[in-house]
């Protein structure tokens, strides 16, 4: 049989085709429009993803056979605020993951509720660009929108709604909510009362290979496959991602360098960073997960080669540097304010260092190790909590480039593994749709099976040596400039 796995991302949507021997038959994307109404506000039209995705499969199934389809696995950018009226129109567009507008709302949950009445809740505090901060903002900002208000949801779990007519979602992407009593892996009612909502307006949780539904009839006679298709609840595009990379079971780790950046750590155990700099977060396999995220990853870069530089030739722009370790010039990868450990979403991105030999390898290698730098701050957190981490698997558009794997590589100190099939969400998408129409028994095994290593990369002593000093240099900057944003 084959399976569809869907990454709903902040630009794209991502389709893949796979059997279940896990080889990739066919992989389609199709992008939608990202809205930008004022400064550090990120929309989207939640149709846009629908109407891409249903195109998208459209054209994944050209020349298959519609009845050899047994599921879909959604993975999707998480956190964002997707709100449907009683006739199950969207409010409003869909406020991002990457919106820093709920700034006020987010000091009042940590302030005033209290980060340690959010920790014992939920396992987190609030980020600007998590869901209940959202929830209050449009409550305080848009009330008439508000109280049409009928179901709340996330950005996956709206395409799933659209697909089957289940009104659902999973544990990994509800845990990004703060919503969520993580441990017990159900709906916070202490945080449902906070943000005056009603778990009537909220999905059902169900674990991420769980079968929510199948496709309804329209959709599917849209779709070109049969009404029969199994749909799983799918997860969020981190966890996904971990699952596409076999980043399951206890003590694995995970570096993904897309739009955003993340350092994500599986283990069998519920736990808890005490500062709550890293997410605690429920796990796609049936465990739970520590997570730091940083909002600019490869997103920095994009920004600094197509709007700054005016190309898209990245490799040509990387194909000068050569003296790593040894650059004047530090970067501060905060475009839309920073995540983990910050908590910040008025900080911004910055160069410090440059002068009249500086040149434009030297800016585009601070921007890359900048990103590296941000990562670690993550890992060192991790670190902190005695989480020995000495090997990890990278993913995502960044992990394209192998001068950045190098880099990232020596700046954390990690053994990194590139593997076969990096395909991220969709491809965990996939697994997690044949989990659960029983192709394998769990996550654990369909991981052991499917996921190869193909090649590894060891941070040098040297540069290692180098970064460290760099890194120790690049941790000052940000409280040096806190107060100035």
């Amino acid at each position: 049989m084959l399976y569809i796995g869907v990454d709903l991302g902040t630009s794209a949507v991502k389709l893949l085709l796979m059997d279940a021997d896990g080889k990739i038959r066919k992989i389609v994307s199709k992008e939608y429009p990202l809205y930008f109404p004022q400064p550090g506000w990120s929309e989207q039209n939640p149709e846009d993803w629908l109407e891409q995705t249903v195109e998208g499969i459209r054209e994944l199934m050209r020349d298959e056979n519609p009845a050899s389809v047994a599921g879909i696995g959604c993975g999707g950018q998480m956190h964002g605020l997707v709100t449907l009226d009683e006739r199950d129109c969207p409010v409003r567009p869909a406020i991002l993951w990457n919106d820093g507008r709920s700034g006020k709302e987010t000091a009042y949950l940590n302030e005033v509720i209290g980060k340690e009445k959010l920790s014992e809740y939920t396992a987190n505090i609030a980020y600007a660009g998590f869901t209940a901060p959202k929830i209050l903002w449009m409550q305080k900002n848009e009330p008439e929108l508000f109280k049409r208000v009928a179901k709340i949801m996330l950005p996956k779990d709206f395409l799933v709604y659209r697909l089957t007519g289940a009104f659902a979602t999973d544990v990994s992407d509800a845990s990004g909510m703060l919503l969520m009593d993580v441990r017990n892996r159900c709906w916070s009612r202490d945080m449902l009362g906070i943000c005056s909502i009603t778990e009537t307006m909220l999905p059902k949780i169900y674990e991420s290979y769980e079968i929510v539904g199948t496709l309804k009839p329209e959709i599917a006679k849209r779709l070109g496959l049969t009404a029969d298709v199994a749909v799983a609840a799918g997860a969020g595009d981190n966890a996904a991602a971990a699952v596409g990379t076999g980043t399951v079971g206890d003590g694995r780790c995970n570096i993904s360098i897309g739009t955003s950046g993340t350092v994500f750590i599986s283990t069998e155990k519920f736990g808890a960073d005490k500062y709550n700099s890293l997410h605690s977060f429920a796990h796609a396999d049936g465990n739970y997960h520590l997570m730091g995220c940083m909002l600019s990853a490869a997103a920095c870069n994009k920004w600094w080669m197509e709007d700054i530089l005016k190309t898209k030739d990245y490799s040509m722009e990387q194909k000068g540097i050569s003296r790593l370790g040894e650059n004047h010039v530090f970067y501060l990868p905060y475009l839309m304010g920073e995540r983990s450990p910050h908590n910040n979403p008025d900080a911004r991105a910055l160069f410090l260092g440059m002068s009249m030999d500086t040149t434009r390898e030297d800016m585009t290698q601070a921007v890359m190790e900048g990103v590296a730098f941000g990562l670690r701050d993550s890992l060192e957190v991790a670190r902190n909590l005695g989480i020995s981490v000495r090997q990890a698997k990278i993913c995502g558009g960044g992990a394209k480039s192998g001068l950045w794997k190098k880099i990232i590589a020596n700046v954390l100190n990690l053994t990194l593994e590139e593997i076969e099939s990096e395909e991220g969400p969709a491809l965990g998408g996939a697994m997690l749709a044949a989990v659960g129409c029983g192709e394998y028994p769990d996550v654990q095994t369909i991981a052991r099976k499917l996921v190869k290593v193909k090649q590894t990369l060891e941070p040098s002593p040297e540069l290692v040596r180098k970064y460290e000093e760099k890194y120790r240099r690049f941790r000052k900057i940000y409280p040096a400039v806190k107060s100035l944003y």
